[in-house]
């Protein structure tokens, strides 16, 4: 007989309109760790949540070590030993990161806050597993992938001995996924067992033991991780065969779209400027691909250019239009698009439905409002168009809140809009973050044909994959610093890792030879 320490048996579970769990059973067995693949909306999230006590199933059952369990809230799951760490963080922004930690489970002597045990523990963790974390720092002060790692910690904190990952490694760059891969096969050494979910078939072949494969909210089968292979994965995920996408040559480069001109944005969380005198140049009908490990400025150069932060020297040109110090309204209309890094922060209005978000570009043009009123049939016409062109999946189609649709699908809303400006530039960052395959092969397409039209794009991804396969240049960014401009033919992701952790410099200064080199073209 199996020795599962979690079993959830024919789970059901409904929203509004959608079906998101149709009788889905899952076993995790002890000490292993067990992916949980599909399709964005499969209802994967919707599956860790109702173990989680986040949500309470409308049929099923749920067995912790062979004993029916009532997990009806978050605390009940912890009580039972079951963490878990969320897509979207759980977190207090103006709260420090050991504030973070603790939050809940707050260490009291005689009524009162005492937090030395509870810092020298989250300290010793942090060491233990390699998180490196600054504990008093505050959370809107640090980058996601920091924050990641705090969420691994709050779990950790807690003592749980079942660990849920929910995409854990959409934020991570290469090096720290390989980290947090060591981090859980260590666990699994500590006799935590872990359920994973991740749309990254290589990260599910290197560390785990099996995979259960959920597709449009139901039970497709599960398979030992040794007997099957990537494309299987993906063909049982969206249930057919997936081809990547590869980069047609580029045609003869047109005019120069976006000039960005020795730019500093000065860093708001240390003394170095988090952008330090960058330049280069985006053409029409070319991706500009720009690597580097987070924290290296790229957050601040996107900034920077698309108006969300200051910048203290230099300018940025559009079209041959100064729009350094335009509002974001007014680049928006002098042909810049933008897919943010951070689709909660920047992307969307989560309380606003799918329609209204897709229309936060257009409503005051023409035919959507009239009057003075937004016109709500047309604002839904429009909604509807892009949905079924970008296949948005949502349980009321457009009046959907935003709040309530998978992490994919907000993704994907953000894209179709900022694609259906039809502007010159698209700036787009980390356009695949937690999308799955079929999704991410959609997406490169519609790059690609965007690029094919003579857009510029600018694509700033921790993806080397991505970055090699659609990039018709790429640039590496490391201390602020352009350090490297390669050609995606000419290179590999060794050499990229090379420069992106600042063991390597190209022989002339990246900054003169990337304006050079564009002024050529």
């Amino acid at each position: 007989m199996e020795n599962y320490i979690i079993e959830m048996e024919n789970i059901r579970k409904e929203f509004p309109g959608v079906v998101a769990n149709d009788n889905i059973t899952l076993r995790l067995k002890k000490g292993e760790i067990h992916a949980l693949l599909g399709e964005n909306g499969a209802g994967k999230s919707t599956l860790m949540s109702v173990l989680f006590g986040l949500y309470v199933p409308e049929k099923g059952v749920i067995k912790k070590n062979g004993e029916v369990v009532n997990i009806a809230n978050p605390n009940a799951a912890n009580a039972l030993g079951i963490g878990m760490v969320h897509q979207h963080f759980k977190l207090v922004e103006v709260f420090t990161v050991l504030e973070n930690i603790i939050l809940g489970a707050e260490p009291t002597k005689n009524g009162f806050l005492t937090t030395k045990e509870a810092r020298d523990k989250v300290v010793n963790l942090s060491e233990k597993f390699n998180l490196k974390v600054d504990v008093d720092a505050v959370i809107e002060d640090i980058s996601v992938g920091m924050q990641q790692r705090v969420e691994i910690l709050k779990m950790l904190y807690r003592n749980n001995e079942v660990l849920i990952f929910d995409e854990p490694t959409a934020v991570l760059t290469p090096q720290e996924i390989d980290e947090l891969m060591k981090i859980m096969k260590n666990l699994i050494k500590e006799d935590k067992s872990i359920l994973f979910i991740s749309h990254k078939l290589n990260e599910i072949m290197s560390v785990c033991n099996r995979v259960s494969v959920l597709r449009k909210g139901k039970y497709i089968g599960t398979v030992d991780v040794k007997d099957t292979t990537t494309s299987k994965l993906s063909e049982m995920m969206v249930g057919r065969h997936v081809e990547g996408v590869k980069l047609s040559d580029v045609k003869k480069k047109g005019k120069v779209v976006l000039d960005v001109d020795n730019i500093t944005v000065i860093s708001k969380s240390h003394k170095n400027n988090a952008v330090n005198n960058v330049s280069f140049q985006v053409h029409e009908g070319e991706i500009l691909g720009i690597a580097g490990i987070e924290g290296n400025g790229q957050t601040e150069l996107v900034y920077g250019i698309t108006g969300l932060e200051k910048i203290s020297e230099g300018r940025v040109l559009l079209d041959g239009q100064d729009l350094t110090k335009k509002s974001i309204r007014e680049r928006n209309l002098m042909g810049m698009s933008h897919i943010p890094e951070d689709r909660h922060k920047h992307g969307l209005v989560l309380d606003y439905n799918l329609a209204n978000n897709l229309a936060l570009k257009k409503y005051f043009q023409e035919g959507f409002h009239k009057r003075g009123f937004i016109n709500k049939s047309r604002v839904i016409e429009h909604a509807e168009k892009l949905i079924e062109d970008f296949d948005i999946r949502s349980g009321k189609g457009a009046t959907t809140p935003a709040r309530s649709m998978s992490g994919g699908n907000q993704q994907k809303a953000i894209i179709a809009r900022e694609i259906d400006c039809e502007s010159k530039l698209l700036v787009a960052v980390q356009p695949t973050r937690g999308l799955d395959v079929g999704a991410i092969e959609n997406i490169h397409r519609t790059l690609i044909a965007q690029r094919d039209n003579d857009k510029a794009i600018l694509m700033i991804s921790l993806e080397l994959d991505e970055i090699l396969d659609i990039s018709d240049r790429i640039l590496v960014m490391y201390n602020g610093e352009i350090v490297a401009e390669l050609d995606p033919k000419k290179t590999s992701a060794n050499e990229i890792g090379l420069y992106m952790v600042g063991s390597k410099v190209q022989d002339k200064a990246p900054k003169k030879e990337v304006k050079a080199n564009a002024k050529r073209h």
